[in-house]
């Protein structure tokens, strides 16, 4: 632990790092403490829920001065992940007289305008909103030091043509750049160009150990049924669990029918308003609800305090929506639970997915109100048998069934005698 030398902080720094029960940094918070410290910019990459968050932060934070304007620009790919963000920025922040303001779309830019008067050092936003400031001229991106790219996979997805490239563009070359997230690697080459020079690459991904044990299952149920097994996985002792579609209109109509059941449910999507999504997102994490049905959209980034559940209502799109969804349980060595919902069809193309992350998945069958790894086991009812037998043997020596054919000719005779009158 020789860089990341916390003994040097500020007594409020100390005092914060105890009182939240930290021994020792994770991996990646080790790693990159002092070559952003000291102003480089660089990829950082490493499995969900291993403290990226404070990774970048507390280096950064660090070098912010007070009183002297913007300074620490962070960039995130939801309005959720920007307001967590917020939060952990504003409890070490303030610490140590720094203002945070977050600039998320949904809500009142006049507000927000009003606040950035006060000159914050740092601002936390998603990238339409924080862009939409800086063609208005509220905010001087020149006089920005650091730049941080939160989920930066997800924020590059549309290249240079994106929003965060855009934005990236108005700062000068000489401004630190940050790119973090557990699948960055895949963006290597979208980074590059946003980089005057090359960006160091600090990949802990082979040997952080913060990842706690999680269990991968499927659950083979027809499709018709996918709001019976949601329900049924409602009943699960101390079930608490984020439930994933891979559509909107699919989550709306289970709402819908899981609410008629009278579970406690909510929803969490991108067509939401700002006080939805927050107020589903905190009942949840007061387990004042069950289930939050969500899509993809709290896939990256959220802590939520000892999740037990990921539910997947069908296959992920691609491995990188599996990754980040089942990275919402293990944080920090918690255990968790992933579970699939899919049909016989489906299990090769989960199978093709979790062979590319390295994952071990196994069956799991629901009944007796608990998840098993064995099939439960079905006893034939001989009563049921004899009957079966008695029907068939019936069946086959009736004299009706042998005079079948002539029964067809007659009606056929009648069809043709019948034939050009109108069907009533």
């Amino acid at each position: 632990m020789t860089e990341f030398k916390y003994t040097t902080w500020p007594d409020a720094w100390q005092k914060l790092w105890q009182d939240a029960g930290f021994s020792a940094p994770s991996l990646i918070q080790d790693k990159v403490y002092e070559p952003l410290a000291q102003g480089q910019s660089l990829i950082g990459v490493s499995p969900t829920g291993s403290g990226k968050t404070l990774a970048y932060l507390l280096p950064l934070l660090g070098k912010v001065k007070p009183k002297e304007g913007n300074q620490l620009l962070i960039l995130t790919s939801s309005q959720e992940l920007a307001m967590q963000v917020t939060e952990v920025a504003r409890i070490w922040g303030q610490a140590i007289g720094l203002a945070v303001q977050p600039l998320i779309g949904g809500a009142n830019t006049k507000r927000q305008v009003e606040k950035l008067k006060a000159k914050p050092e740092v601002l936390v936003g998603t990238p339409g909103r924080v862009l939409e400031l800086i063609k208005a001229k509220k905010i001087k991106s020149q006089q920005i030091d650091m730049l941080v790219l939160d989920e930066v996979d997800q924020l590059l997805k549309e290249g240079q043509l994106g929003l965060a490239a855009k934005i990236n563009q108005t700062l000068t070359k000489q401004a630190q750049r940050c790119f973090f997230s557990a699948t960055a690697n895949e963006v290597i080459k979208e980074i590059q160009p946003l980089v005057d020079g090359t960006p160091l690459l600090v990949d802990v991904t082979a040997d952080d150990q913060s990842k706690g044990m999680i269990h991968h299952y499927y659950l083979v149920y027809p499709q018709r049924k996918i709001v019976d097994a949601l329900r049924r996985l409602a009943h699960l002792p101390d079930f608490r669990g984020l439930v994933f579609f891979n559509e909107l209109s699919a989550m709306g109509n289970a709402e819908e029918k899981l609410l008629y059941h009278g579970l406690p449910v909510a929803t969490l999507a991108s067509d939401q308003n700002k006080l939805a999504r927050r107020g589903a997102l905190e009942s949840f994490r007061q387990g004042k609800i069950r289930q939050l049905l969500t899509t993809d959209v709290a896939a990256r980034g959220l802590d939520i305090y000892e999740l037990p559940y990921v539910i997947n209502t069908e296959v992920p799109l691609d491995k990188e929506s599996y990754l980040h969804r089942a990275g919402r349980v293990g944080r920090m060595g918690k255990e968790g639970t992933v579970v699939t919902i899919l049909q016989e069809h489906a299990v090769k193309d989960l199978k093709k997915i979790v062979k590319q992350l390295d994952i071990s998945l196994q069956e799991v069958y629901l009944h007796g109100g608990a998840l098993h790894t064995e099939a439960p086991i079905s006893t034939p009812d001989p009563v049921s048998k004899v009957k079966v037998k008695t029907v068939q043997k019936t069946s086959v020596k009736t004299p009706e069934k042998l005079h079948t054919p002539a029964k067809k000719t007659k009606k056929k005779q009648k069809n043709q005698k019948d034939k050009g009158k109108r069907r009533h």
